[in-house]
């Protein structure tokens, strides 16, 4: 007879009787000792306001107040962090730093500084690991673990996220750097649940809990469901995360419009879902113009420095791009431009701009720009696509005969060894004058002290920036629809 669970499961002898082939189930583990369901496997680690907290603990006379980080020293831009005591007054990511500064007068604003929040990164990491070997790097402010063992059991799980907390308080004491803590059987549940509590939260959800525990949550606070899935789940006739919960995996599935709403319904449940290895499809980067490029020029100069940069990334991976995205947003228009192309793969830099040129070109030779008469740019992005490595590439039978990566070979080494852009394209000039798109750090994976001091190359970086700067370009449009409409 299968031993009864909390949730209402069961254990089966041989772990697989009366289960559908290809059914997402969760995983149950017995102690053979204590008799007892341990289904807890995964402790998530979200550091509270990151940046901010770094600020304030590098510079104690913040400690207490409210601290803003922006990426540029401009009262149009928006924060990319701020500090619990300025989101008492209603400032948080994506407010405006002239808006932060009405709603909370006595607020200090920061300039952010990269390379030191990869440097605090690599110390915590190194703190939690002596309480429990770090797993995967969400995010330089994320990272989860993995429970084994005996580890699974509630009262030593919570004995560990204690010691993490420990051991983050003798690496960086003060306590102006702290974490929230959630605990459940996969990353996504304890990603959420480190999210219910904070600052400096614990919150244990078990198979027992499930689903009710998740119940009080808007859908948008589960991760992987943004504006445009939300939207697709009202569609769908889902609006609360009772609903979600509820729904069978063939309704998640339609929702979702594949595998990954399956995936979902498996998550919700409890399911030991490993994320699979992926190759990478594309690289690209994008930038929201400050004030003083957002004219046609500005914004062109700034799509080819992006490419340069792009092109130099790939090239350091070895890799070959055979198609290129363009995106460009205005402000006060929902409709961006966009134009994709398709070209031989190639990594030569020279030979991207002249196909950007072209795409940019390609409407009116007379505007520098592309897009509606007479808007104002408020972004740009680029990306390479259709990646293949160089060594499985044949080439073009069209190309030039002379060897053009010796160029691009000799920029990049004089680049790598005495700074970026110590060489440079003259097209890119007016957005070095303006340090667009300057040093950032990543999101998704730390950068090594070695590259380059171009730590944007990482793609979690380029994927929390690419939130920012949506709520940025959000909050733009929302400006300019409120003005227009006054």
């Amino acid at each position: 007879m299968p031993s009864a669970l909390p949730g209402g499961g069961a254990s089966l002898a041989d772990g697989r009787a009366g289960v559908s082939r290809g059914e997402i189930q969760p995983r149950y583990i017995i102690d053979p000792l204590t008799r007892c369901a341990m289904s807890l496997r995964s402790l998530f680690v979200d550091f509270n306001s990151y940046f901010a907290s770094v600020e304030q603990h590098e510079d104690p006379s913040l400690r207490g107040r409210p601290v803003g980080v922006a990426p540029v020293a401009a009262e149009t831009t928006s924060l990319i962090a701020a500090s619990y005591e300025a989101k008492a007054f209603g400032v948080g990511t994506g407010t405006m730093v002239r808006e932060a500064r009405r709603r909370c007068p006595g607020i200090q604003i920061r300039v952010a500084r990269p390379e030191r929040y990869v440097v605090w990164h690599h110390r915590l990491m190194e703190a939690i690991n002596h309480a429990i070997p770090v797993g995967r790097v969400g995010s330089i402010d994320e990272v989860a673990c993995e429970l084994v063992d005996r580890q699974r059991q509630r009262a030593i799980a919570e004995e560990i996220a204690q010691q993490v907390k420990d051991e983050i308080a003798l690496a960086a004491p003060g306590g102006a750097i702290r974490c929230s803590i959630g605990i459940a059987p996969n990353d996504f549940l304890a990603k959420t649940a480190s999210d219910m509590k904070k600052p400096d939260g614990l919150t244990v959800i078990e198979l027992a809990d499930l689903p009710h525990a998740l119940h009080g949550l808007k859908l948008r606070d589960l991760c992987g469901i943004g504006p445009s899935m939300e939207m697709r789940l009202h569609e769908a006739g889902i609006t609360t995360v009772a609903q979600l919960t509820a729904a069978d995996k063939h309704r998640l599935r339609h929702a979702w419009g594949g595998i990954e709403g399956e995936r979902m319904w498996g998550l919700l449940r409890g399911a030991w879902l490993p994320t699979a290895p992926t190759e990478r499809g594309s690289i690209g980067h994008s930038h929201v113009l400050g004030p003083e490029l957002r004219t046609p020029i500005g914004a062109r100069a700034v799509l080819k420095k992006l490419l340069v940069k792009a092109a130099m990334r790939m090239r350091r991976e070895e890799m070959l791009s055979g198609a290129m995205a363009v995106r460009i947003r205005f402000i006060g228009h929902d409709q961006r431009w966009e134009r994709n192309l398709a070209f031989d793969p190639t990594d030569n830099s020279r030979e991207l701009l002249r196909l950007l040129n072209g795409m940019l070109d390609s409407g009116n030779r007379r505007r520098p720009l592309p897009g509606p008469v007479n808007a104002t740019p408020l972004s740009v992005s680029i990306t390479l696509m259709r990646l293949v490595p160089r060594t499985q590439s044949s080439g073009s039978l069209f190309a030039a005969t002379e060897d053009t990566g010796r160029v691009d070979a000799l920029v990049d080494r004089i680049n790598a060894k005495f700074g970026y852009n110590k060489l440079y394209f003259g097209s890119v000039q007016l957005a070095l004058e303006h340090d667009a798109a300057p040093m950032r750090i990543p999101f998704s994976r730390v950068p090594d002290a070695d590259s380059e001091n171009e730590a944007s190359h990482d793609p979690l970086w380029l994927q929390t920036m690419n939130r920012f700067k949506a709520m940025a370009e959000g909050e733009h449009r929302r400006r300019e629809r409120d003005r227009k409409s006054s």
